[in-house]
């Protein structure tokens, strides 16, 4: 079964609001397996444009990472976040090739 990931550009206007965002994101995304594979840091943008931050999660499946996402603790975390960041979120199902 392929795993799944969270593939996310973002920009933060308010850090320190976003840290109850991440805070409360926690919990759903190890209910479900999540884990950071790319969480900010150093990255050049090489083709197109893309928001000032990456984050990449991998789940164990692409139905847990959508799962996640759906779940009403990520809801619950999620409306922390909006009106104080900017972000584009796709949800991936990985390659088993």
């Amino acid at each position: 079964m392929p795993k799944g990931y969270w593939i996310a550009h973002g920009r933060v206007d308010d850090p320190e609001r976003y840290d109850l965002y991440r805070a409360a994101n926690a919990a759903p995304l190890a209910e479900f397996g999540g884990r950071f594979l790319v969480r900010g840091g150093a990255r050049e943008v090489r083709e197109g444009a893309a928001k000032p931050r990456s984050v990449v999660i991998e789940f164990p499946s692409y139905e847990a990472a959508l799962a996640c996402y759906d779940s009403d603790g990520y809801q619950a975390a999620l409306a922390l976040r909006q009106g104080i960041s900017e972000s584009d979120l796709v949800i991936a199902e990985g390659w088993d090739g």
